[in-house]
C-alpha cells in the first residue's frame, strides 16, 4: 500500500491518499482542502502520481474534514463519497462554527452515499471495513484495511489522545465505549491514522494512551514501543 499525506487549514488536518501497489486508482480520505492552493496542492500531488480519484471517505462531517468535498466532487464529474448519514444533523452547524473559530464556511451541498458498520468499501485496489465509532460526532466511523494493517481514525483516537466532544454532537461516553469496545481489540500492530497529528499504533494507544486509563496494560513481552 501507498499513502500519501496533506495537511490542510488552520486546523492542520490530514488529509489521506491511498492506494494499493501497481495501481493507478487511489482513496481520498477526509479531504479538508480549503480555498484554491490547497485544492491545486491535492490535485498537483494527484496529477504528479498519475492517480485517478475513484472515491472519497469521510470518517465524519465536522467543517474541517470535508471544506474540499464538494470542489473535488465536481472536478471529478461527480466522484462518489461515503459518510454516515448520522453526521448530516451537524450540516446546519457550519455557520456556527465558522463564526466560532473563526474560519470560512464549509460546503456543504455535496452528494453522499451512507456507510454502516461492517460495510467494505473497495477503493483504490484495497478493502476498508467500516467501522461506527459515534462520539466525537453523531456519525463518526473509522475505515479498517485488515490485510493492511491500517486504520483511518478521524478524530475518534490521535496519539497520546482521543477527539473532543465539547461540539454538537459529541458524547464523551459514547466515545470511550466506541474506542474501547471497537478499536482496542485490534492488534496491536493496527496502525492508527488520525484526523490530526502524528500517526500511532494501537499497541502504543492501548498501553500508553492517558485517555483510556485505567484500561491500559502492561506491555506485551514481544511487543516494543
Amino acid at each position: 500500500m501507498k499513502l500519501h499525506l496533506l495537511r490542510f487549514n488552520s486546523f492542520e488536518e490530514n488529509c489521506y491518499v491511498l492506494h494499493a501497489d501497481g495501481t493507478d486508482r487511489c482513496l481520498l480520505a477526509d479531504p479538508g482542502c480549503c480555498g484554491p492552493e490547497e485544492t491545486n496542492a491535492l490535485l498537483a500531488l494527484l496529477e504528479r502520481e498519475r492517480l485517478q480519484p475513484e472515491g472519497i471517505v469521510l470518517t465524519h462531517a465536522h467543517p474541517d474534514h470535508i471544506y474540499g468535498v464538494r470542489t473535488l466532487q465536481d472536478r471529478f464529474g461527480g466522484l462518489p463519497v461515503w459518510m454516515h448519514p448520522a453526521d448530516e444533523a451537524l450540516f446546519p452547524w457550519v455557520d456556527r462554527f465558522a463564526a466560532l473559530f473563526g474560519t470560512p464556511k464549509a460546503d456543504t451541498s455535496f452528494t453522499s452515499k451512507p456507510v454502516s458498520d461492517g460495510m467494505v468499501l473497495r477503493l483504490g485496489g484495497l478493502q476498508w471495513e467500516v467501522i461506527e465509532t459515534p462520539g466525537h460526532s453523531p456519525g463518526g466511523v473509522c475505515y479498517l484495511e485488515r490485510s493492511e494493517g491500517v486504520l483511518l481514525t478521524g478524530d475518534t483516537l490521535f496519539a497520546g489522545a482521543i477527539g473532543r466532544t465539547d461540539l454538537p454532537g459529541g458524547d464523551y461516553d459514547k466515545l470511550i465505549v466506541s474506542i474501547m469496545d471497537r478499536l482496542m481489540g485490534l492488534p496491536f500492530d493496527t496502525r492508527i491514522l488520525p484526523g490530526h497529528g502524528p500517526e500511532s499504533d494501537i499497541g502504543r494507544e492501548r498501553t500508553h494512551n492517558p485517555f483510556l486509563e485505567p484500561w491500559g496494560e502492561v506491555e506485551e513481552d514481544d511487543y516494543s514501543v
